[in-house]
């Protein structure tokens, strides 16, 4: 059976990927300079690192479990063939192979690069604010069971309590993923084995500006809230950051307003609150609080659409170049609507 006509001609002009894609290829031809010190001009032909990102793009896109269906998908959908750029009669590559060419963007850090990118778009366009933002974090399952969460072979002689006790993550780790820590985020939640991501969005359209994983703890969230910060604002002008109650912490908020960072902080209920009148009596700080809400939607395509619920990574490296992977795809998704929008 011979086809006339390509895989671009079966693809319709409206369709949602199209603008998807034309984001993503400008985004691709920026780190073209990178792609090329990561590969040997000697040996055999790996998978090109531009149909590699595309390919991951529709693995978080579509809620693809595994490398193997996915491979598996591109051998017959015409519309993921025509989106990686492989020809009709194009052979797929072997789900091993494809697992090994990602490793080595982990190794340049590609995800991170492919954020900034597609962020340097939204820039272009006028969509980001540079004045007032959110930051949250949320828990993402380890790749683990609770039943290997076992004794370690060479516990420490002094403990990471306050005062030198021991903990449980002192004395036990789990033997799958070993960075994996058991934590719960609420009082009345269930104990799990997790590691915890964090989201730095600017309020103007919700976009993700800031993305990173850490170790599941209290303190490794207002840290990354700080470092996240600091990263796009650089201390140069004053910003607000909008917070849940978990936020609503003396250190925290006296080390935000040093960093000319004014603490829009959903005020806690069941303490004393950090904020007092001087911030809460503004308009802005009401706008802010309504606009946090827009942080919880990025979160929950995070773990529906791009399936980080249950991470299918170990190793908090992988599992965090994967989840900046997630957020770059989360904002190409927005972004293809706030262009539709452009008169």
């Amino acid at each position: 059976m011979f086809s006339y006509r390509s895989p671009e001609e079966r693809v319709p002009a409206d369709h949602p990927l199209r603008r998807i894609r034309a984001l993503a290829d400008t985004a691709l031809r920026a780190l073209s300079p990178r792609f090329a010190e990561l590969y040997s001009s000697l040996g055999r032909r790996s998978v090109p690192p531009e149909k590699l990102l595309r390919t991951l793009l529709l693995q978080v896109l579509f809620s693809v479990r595994s490398e193997r269906l996915l491979m598996e998908q591109l051998q017959y959908n015409l519309l993921f063939r025509w989106f990686v750029g492989l020809n009709m009669d194009e052979p797929v590559w072997d789900a091993t192979v494809f697992s090994k060419n990602r490793a080595r963007l982990l190794e340049g850090d590609i995800a991170g690069a492919f954020f900034a990118a597609v962020l340097d778009q939204a820039r272009e366009q006028d969509w980001l604010s540079d004045e007032h933002f959110t930051v949250d974090g949320t828990l993402l399952e380890a790749w683990a069971s609770k039943k290997s969460f076992q004794p370690k072979d060479n516990p420490p002689q002094q403990g990471s309590g306050s005062r030198g006790e021991m903990r449980l993550r002192d004395t036990h780790e789990s033997k799958t993923d070993p960075e994996a820590r058991m934590y719960r985020k609420s009082a009345f939640g269930e104990f799990q084995l997790c590691h915890m991501g964090h989201v730095l969005m600017e309020n103007r359209h919700g976009l993700a500006v800031g993305g990173c994983v850490t170790e599941a703890t209290t303190q490794g969230e207002w840290e990354a809230a700080v470092q996240m910060v600091e990263q796009v604002t650089g201390g140069r002008r004053r910003v607000t950051l909008g917070a849940d109650a978990e936020y609503d912490d003396a250190k925290l908020v006296a080390r935000l307003r040093q960093m000319q960072v004014t603490p829009y902080v959903a005020q806690h209920t069941r303490r004393s609150s950090a904020l007092d009148r001087r911030t809460t009596r503004h308009a802005g700080y009401g706008v802010s609080l309504q606009k946090r809400k827009c942080i919880e939607q990025i979160f929950g395509w995070l773990k529906t659409t791009a399936g980080l619920r249950k991470v299918r990574h170990r190793g908090r490296r992988l599992v965090e170049w994967m989840f900046t992977f997630a957020l770059a795809a989360c904002n190409l998704v927005r972004m293809s609507r706030l262009g539709n929008q452009t008169p």
